[in-house]
């Protein structure tokens, strides 16, 4: 599917067809953006479009592999970003990703995706039309937008790792333990497709201290927003991932306290009955030589004596604070 928005002499924008194409071509003064959906669109038309406006044949391969990670080319009038959009979030901090390809001319917008993306259509329902004079503004709003999602499923998820938090002091098991770990991988992805859109927001802000492309318009504050949004897209992420990591850290410690003390109490009762099970052991064979098997109060001596070492060894224990 193919959508495009056309906008002459700083006018509304008209939602069109391909047929906009040709009459952006023929007005001086108009501003073009084309969104192509990959998923009911043919491949060899789409590349006829990116042709026409002059984009570079490997950035067009780059559109269409399967996977690539997000990056950002300056051409001599053209900037070429790629960009992980969302197509559905599934909640609790997992979403279906898409690659979001944009090409960005001085008076264009080229947008091509696999399927629906919420960042572009939220940005429909919000509008757009003050930022298609500045292609590269409407680009970055389509990113922030985008990025809302992310930052929406953080902040829900802040509540979240409090309520585990608790529950792994008060009485924590290996399935909150489980529970844990998959939110500390769920973080860990985002924060590596995080780190690539820093990186690219680092370059857009950097533009125009660049000499290519020289004639894009810069709207330097709306580049700022952007960067700041990764930048505490980032930190959150980061911040939840170590949090997540003490939690982890600490059970495993509590559990293995708990684990010690169990082992020292099995210890002590050991140390306890090692002489006795000795002592019985030498009265318990059968020699006739064994001259207290013939005392009259040989028994009760006996056990006399192995409750002494009983009541000897747990007094030293716990004097000893080993208890």
């Amino acid at each position: 599917m193919l959508r495009t928005w056309l906008s002459i002499n700083g006018q509304a924008p008209q939602l069109g067809d391909q047929q906009q194409i040709a009459d952006w071509s023929a007005q001086a003064n108009a501003q073009l953006w084309i969104d192509i959906d990959l998923s009911n669109y043919l491949q060899i038309e789409a590349e006829e479009i990116l042709k026409q406006f002059n984009c570079h044949a490997l950035s067009i391969v780059d559109v269409f592999r399967h996977r690539h990670p997000p990056k950002i080319e300056l051409f001599d009038d053209q900037v070429f970003l790629l960009y992980r959009g969302i197509q559905q979030c599934l909640g609790e901090l997992r979403f279906e990703h898409m690659q979001l390809a944009m090409f960005i001319g001085p008076n264009y917008l080229i947008t091509l995706h696999q399927g629906r993306s919420q960042g572009i259509e939220n940005l429909l329902e919000q509008g757009f039309a003050k930022y298609l004079n500045a292609p590269l503004s409407l680009a970055s709003r389509i990113m922030h937008t985008s990025s809302n999602l992310y930052l929406n499923q953080l902040l829900e998820f802040e509540d979240k790792l409090s309520e585990l938090e608790e529950q792994i002091h008060e009485h924590g098991n290996d399935y909150i333990l489980a529970a844990i770990t998959r939110k500390k991988t769920d973080l860990l992805r985002l924060n590596r497709i995080f780190n690539y859109h820093l990186n690219l927001s680092q370059t857009l802000i950097e533009l125009q201290h660049q000499t290519e492309p020289s004639n894009i318009s810069i709207d330097q504050p709306v580049m700022q927003d952007l960067h700041e949004r990764f930048e505490r897209l980032q930190s959150l992420s980061r911040m939840y991932y170590e949090i997540c990591g003490d939690l982890v850290d600490g059970y495993l410690s509590i559990s293995s306290h708990k684990l010690n003390n169990t082992m020292r109490v099995l210890t002590l009762i050991t140390a306890i009955f090692v002489p006795l099970s000795f002592l019985a052991g030498i009265y318990g064979m059968n020699f006739e030589v064994i001259p207290e098997l013939h005392h009259p109060d040989g028994y009760f001596i006996l056990l006399a004596v192995m409750a002494s070492i009983a009541l000897g060894l747990i007094g030293l224990f716990k004097w000893k604070r080993w208890f």
